[in-house]
């Protein structure tokens, strides 16, 4: 069964700190593109910072320069650092796994953690 366990949401200031974490189970972590979407309400999921198996990462014009992905391939796990947070990120975070296989994408998402802004 594959499972994306996320955790870290909470509440912070605006202008504050949180890492969020996205453990895996069920597939071969290693191989799997990782990525980090955020849903706030009224608003479509948008993709906010993606890692490939590789390492590549791209990130979202709004977070770029605060948040940070990363994986720990040991771990199967991979973080999600959000630095210098405002009000416009709140919103459930969600992890996403990515593999390429018999022709198409095979795709599996977290359950989601909230994460609120606010002073």
């Amino acid at each position: 069964q594959v499972q994306l366990v996320e955790s870290g949401g909470g509440l912070v200031q605006p202008g504050g700190s949180l890492r969020l974490s996205c453990a895996a189970s069920g597939i071969i972590f290693s191989i799997n593109a990782m990525s980090w979407y955020r849903q706030a309400p009224g608003k479509q999921r948008e993709l906010v910072a993606a890692i490939t198996s590789g390492g590549t990462t791209n990130y979202a014009d709004s977070v770029k320069g605060r948040f940070t992905i990363s994986r720990d391939n040991a771990k199967n796990t991979v973080y999600l650092q959000m630095n210098s947070l405002k009000p416009e990120d709140t919103a459930v975070y969600y992890c996403k796994s990515s593999r390429w296989a018999w022709a198409r994408d095979h795709d599996y998402w977290g359950q989601g953690t909230q994460v609120t802004v606010s002073s």
